[in-house]
Formats: C-alpha cells, structure tokens, sequence
C-alpha cells in the first residue's frame, strides 16, 4: 500500500508543455511499477504510460509516443510525466497508479490533477 499525490496540472495552449509528479509514501517505490492513466469527461479511463523501477522499463500509449516521457527519481519516490506537444484532445485529469511487481494491476490511486490543452 501507498499513498500517491499528483501535482503539477494547468492551463497550456496546444503545442505546449507540462510536467506531472506523482509523490509516493508509506513504501518505497523500489519494487513497484508505476502507470500514468488519464480519463477526459465522458471517456473511460485509459492507459498512458508506465515506468518499471527495477528494471527501468517503460512502455507508452500509442498516441503519447514520441510527445510523453515517463521518469523517476527513486530517491524521492517520485515518477514524473513530461508532456510536450501537447494538443486539445490531451486535456484530462492525469492519474498517478502503483503495482506490485509481478503482483496483480495496479491496486493504488492519486487523487487525479486536471490537465487542460486550449486551441
């Protein structure tokens, strides 16, 4: 179990950037993997990306290749998601998650951080 808190959401026009950070207590993130998801109003909750501490795997949607970069700093239990090139259909609330490696999905949940992209 781990408490994980978003942050770094906003208001950026189409083309452009914003980091998200997803803080984690309670456990170290060591053995866990960690997913970014993302859920637009009106649409189900989709995968975006994901970062596997021990091995430093990542894997990506589709449609965020080449534009998000998923990224750790282990000392601080804190994943990060750089977004650029960002476009309107990005806009969402940002969803930071957490596994267990070779565990079961993902069992815990921040509380969301609202990303808007403006045309």
């Amino acid at each position: 179990q781990v408490q994980l808190v978003e942050s770094g959401g906003g208001l950026v026009q189409a083309g452009g950037s914003l980091r998200l950070s997803c803080a984690a207590s309670g456990r170290t993130v060591r053995n866990y993997v960690m997913g970014w998801f993302r859920q637009a109003p009106g649409k189900e909750r989709e995968f975006v990306a994901e970062l596997t501490w021990r091995s430093g795997s990542t894997y990506y949607a589709e449609d965020v290749k080449g534009r998000f970069t998923i990224s750790g700093d282990s000392a601080k239990n804190t994943v990060f998601l750089q977004m650029n090139s960002l476009k309107p259909e990005d806009t969402a609330v940002y969803y930071c998650a957490a596994k267990v490696l070779f565990v079961g999905g993902y069992d815990d949940w921040g509380q969301g951080t609202q990303v808007t992209v403006s045309s």
